[in-house]
């Protein structure tokens, strides 16, 4: 058994943005399986209705459409955990790549650059802000923001993409030293190239048997929460944790 699995107490609750599929779904999977009450949301509101159905045989899952760059969204995922008592644990996982087929940066629009700023950089630290006080009353709070090597890798056509995952992790570092003695936590994940939809609008041509899983991913994820030792820390898709 994996040493991270007695972190998690049943009874706790979690925040996962962006459930419906890919890594947010995965990570919603095996937290249920482990007792948490779980809160999730997606976009689309069919493919998030479809998603709860399947995670509800697992556990406690509340499902709620909208769009975390949406200030009033952010306030109702939180108000939802509220209900519950507590909040233990926020994954913003949610973000986009903004117009696809991915374009150079001579051609990158300026609503493009706006609107992937504004999902992988802005929203997750406003989701955090609100989320703070029950945070801080749980004793073992944790925020857990989604990045990518493309924030410290250059990769032609990720501009737009990789510099809000970059602006997200600096983020993440001054907040985390903002928190420090508060009791929370702040984890950098990269869960490196998976198998996923928003993958292949990326890399249409990609082989899948070269990628990741969201679920192996979210295992790494999710230890590397149960073992952190310091307010702030980065984990890698190896699941190397560094500080």
């Amino acid at each position: 058994m994996d040493t991270w699995e007695n972190w998690f107490e049943a009874g706790h609750v979690a925040i996962v943005t962006g459930g419906s599929r890919g890594l947010g779904y995965a990570i919603a999977r095996q937290l249920l399986a482990r007792g948490l009450h779980v809160i999730v949301d997606g976009r689309d509101a069919t493919a998030l209705e479809a998603a709860r159905t399947e995670l509800a045989e697992l556990g406690d899952v509340a499902a709620i459409a909208g769009d975390v760059a949406d200030a009033a969204h952010a306030h109702t995922l939180v108000a939802a955990a509220a209900r519950r008592g507590r909040l233990d644990l926020l994954v913003n996982n949610a973000s986009t790549l903004g117009a696809v087929p991915l374009r150079p940066l001579e051609d990158a629009r300026r609503e493009t650059l706006r609107e992937v700023f504004e999902t992988n950089a802005v929203a997750p630290l406003h989701l955090a802000q609100h989320a703070l006080p029950l945070l801080r009353a749980s004793g073992v709070g944790t925020i857990v923001n989604v990045t990518s090597d493309a924030a410290v890798d250059a990769y032609a056509g990720w501009g737009p993409y990789g510099a809000s995952k970059a602006a997200l992790e600096c983020l993440s570092r001054v907040l985390a030293t903002e928190l420090d003695g508060s009791g929370v936590r702040v984890l950098v994940a990269d869960p490196g190239e998976m198998d996923t939809r928003m993958h292949r609008d990326a890399v249409p041509d990609a082989d899948p048997a070269e990628l990741g899983s969201p679920e192996d991913a979210a295992r790494a994820i999710l230890h590397a929460v149960a073992t952190m030792t310091g307010t702030y820390a980065r984990v890698s898709a190896a699941g190397a944790v560094h500080a």
